[in-house]
């Protein structure tokens, strides 16, 4: 009887020390539901590899020398990647857990931690689970519940309102800059700031948002 091929799932890995890099991407290889894109060093080679290859789990490092995850994770979100997110490192602090959770990883992994444990890790956040080690697990519950505080008051600027109905009216940003009489630059800054404040990453997830919390700005 002829089995079914193995669903591979995509990896990519994203940290600026070579030693752990090259090391874990061997590692992780040898996982036989694995698929490894070619590790990178920076957020910028990391872009470039999400521009031609489809991943569905991205391994970033929270601190790349010249640029921090958070950076890469807005402009990741730009270039719309829709797959998961988890950061894997030496140590953060609880704002910075804070701010990576806002910005939508599925989990923090601790590097001192062997790596048949972030096999599993990476299973677990592609099943849709949320990989939290236990200490972070008291930030975790704090922004749930100032999401849900937020969520109910959370007021929008008259230009995040302009710019969340043209793209509810399925304007492109060239659209809506020259209706706004802004710069297209403009339009891509208040639609990240969009994304935050909702927490969504595509236009299309911003729409639904829009028509279940803001159908008065509509």
């Amino acid at each position: 009887m002829n089995q079914e091929p193995v669903q591979k799932i995509r990896v990519l890995l994203v940290d600026d020390h070579a030693l752990f890099r090259e090391g874990l991407a061997r590692l992780l290889a040898s996982e036989p539901d694995f698929e490894m894109a070619v590790p990178c060093a920076s957020g910028e080679e990391a872009l470039r590899v999400l521009e031609t290859t489809e991943i569905d789990v991205i391994l970033l490092d929270y601190d790349l020398g010249a640029e921090t995850g958070s950076r890469f994770l807005l402009q990741a979100a730009r270039c719309g990647f829709q797959g998961r997110v988890l950061v894997v490192t030496a140590g953060m602090g609880d704002s910075e857990v804070a701010e990576m959770l806002r910005l939508g990883v599925v989990g923090i992994f601790l590097k001192h931690n062997p790596p048949s444990l972030l096999a599993k890790a990476i299973r677990k956040v592609m099943a849709g689970e949320i990989w939290l080690d236990q200490r972070y697990l008291k930030v975790l519950l704090q922004e749930s519940r100032a999401s849900d505080l937020e969520g109910r008051g959370r007021k929008l600027s008259d230009r995040e309102r302009e710019v969340l109905r043209s793209v509810f009216q399925g304007l492109a940003n060239k659209e809506i800059a020259v209706r706004l009489q802004v710069s297209e630059s403009s339009v891509k800054a208040t639609l990240q700031q969009l994304f935050f404040k909702t927490g969504v990453r595509t236009r299309s997830q911003l729409v639904r948002v829009a028509l279940e919390k803001y159908r008065e700005y509509l």
